[in-house]
């Protein structure tokens, strides 16, 4: 256990991980390109290309973000020792207690940096499109899709991403059919792109009068948001664009006018729709966004099927594949690509996903 430890190995531990983290990112070259990007974003003609601007705008804040929490932390551990060597000359109890608290709070920042080195993916650090479908089984699968996508918002809440539900369809009786959630924040593709794939459900149905098992399925596909840095080709002649009048709640205003958007890529046959706004023409840029970015994710996924066919590693990579075991009443969730099990199915379905993610990413799942 951390508290056992001498403080000053732990002091020097930590330094090391520091200095290899600094060694992976080359800390140096980040520094040299922050002080280019401060000069060329002081320049007074920035704005006059507002694309650009915001680019470089972009890669500014990106960058600062995997500089400062290093230099801060060094910071921060150098006090530490310095406060260390003061309590242990003057054998003061009470603050070597402090001290040992500071570096449990340093261990943990250490450790997400550490975390960080997984998102090593061109996309990792986007915003993501998470899409649920319901599997065959009406009713029953239609209920499993709403219980995933409660679960994915609370994981959000829980990590302070931003969430938005862009587009959901209900079920005939309960549940939905379908939904997609535009999730914000800290490297979110890179965190959820392992949960691309299908979830299966066996419990004991609530909608079954005689309280049978059934088996439910529902298809959870996550893309990343793509900018306009990124080179996406659509035909315009190939997408089919239908409005239609949303549906659930959202007023008077939304339920008598065509607000809703369904764009159709016909070589692929990939179909997007939007409604979470009450303006059509809002909703059919959203459409657009997510379409580009199913369409971007759609050709990484055909790179990723080429590379695996050609080491020879045959095994299924769609994102039709069954992921995640969900056995409610033998209370037990099991991944089935990295054998992690967790048996709290409540703590599970209210979120906590956080075991799941993990071991996937350090297994290199969805890389």
């Amino acid at each position: 256990m951390e508290e056992q430890r001498k403080p000053q190995e732990w002091i020097e531990d930590l330094r090391g991980r520091i200095d290899g983290l600094r060694g992976y990112l080359d800390v140096p070259r980040l520094k040299e390109r922050l002080d280019e990007l401060e000069h060329e974003l002081a320049a007074p003609d920035l704005w006059d290309d507002p694309d650009r601007a915001q680019q470089l705008s972009q890669e500014f804040h990106r960058l600062k973000e995997q500089v400062e929490p290093l230099d801060a932390l060094a910071a921060d551990i150098d006090s530490s020792a310095d406060l260390l060597e003061l309590a242990e000359a003057e054998d003061d109890e009470e603050t070597l207690a402090e001290v040992r608290g500071d570096l449990e709070d340093m261990e943990r920042r250490v450790q997400r940096l550490e975390f960080r080195r997984m998102f090593s993916g061109e996309m990792d650090a986007n915003n993501a499109f998470l899409e649920i479908q319901a599997g065959a089984g009406g009713t029953e699968a239609q209920d499993w899709a709403e219980m995933l996508l409660r679960m994915y918002l609370r994981w959000c809440e829980a990590r302070g991403f931003q969430a938005e539900l862009v587009e959901a369809s209900p079920g005939d009786e309960a549940g939905i059919k379908s939904a997609i959630v535009k999730v914000g924040g800290e490297y979110t593709y890179g965190h959820l792109k392992v949960e691309s794939g299908v979830h299966r459900l066996v419990r004991k149905s609530p909608f079954d009068s005689g309280g049978r098992r059934h088996t439910s399925f529902a298809s959870v596909y996550v893309y990343p948001e793509v900018d306009e840095s990124i080179e996406v080709e659509v035909n315009p002649e190939d997408v089919r664009t239908d409005t239609y009048r949303a549906s659930g709640a959202g007023g008077q205003h939304v339920n008598k006018t065509d607000s809703a958007v369904r764009l159709t890529h016909q070589p692929t046959g990939i179909v997007v729709q939007c409604q979470n706004s009450r303006s059509q023409h809002s909703n059919r840029a959203e459409a657009w966004r997510i379409l580009r970015a199913r369409l971007y994710e759609l050709e990484l996924q055909k790179q990723r099927e080429k590379q695996q066919a050609e080491s020879a590693e045959k095994g299924d990579i769609g994102w039709g594949n069954q992921i995640r075991s969900y056995v409610l009443d033998q209370s037990r969730i099991k991944d089935l690509r990295t054998g992690v099990e967790i048996g709290n199915t409540q703590a599970v379905l209210d979120g906590e996903l956080d075991s799941f993610i993990e071991a996937a990413l350090k297994q290199g799942v969805g890389a």
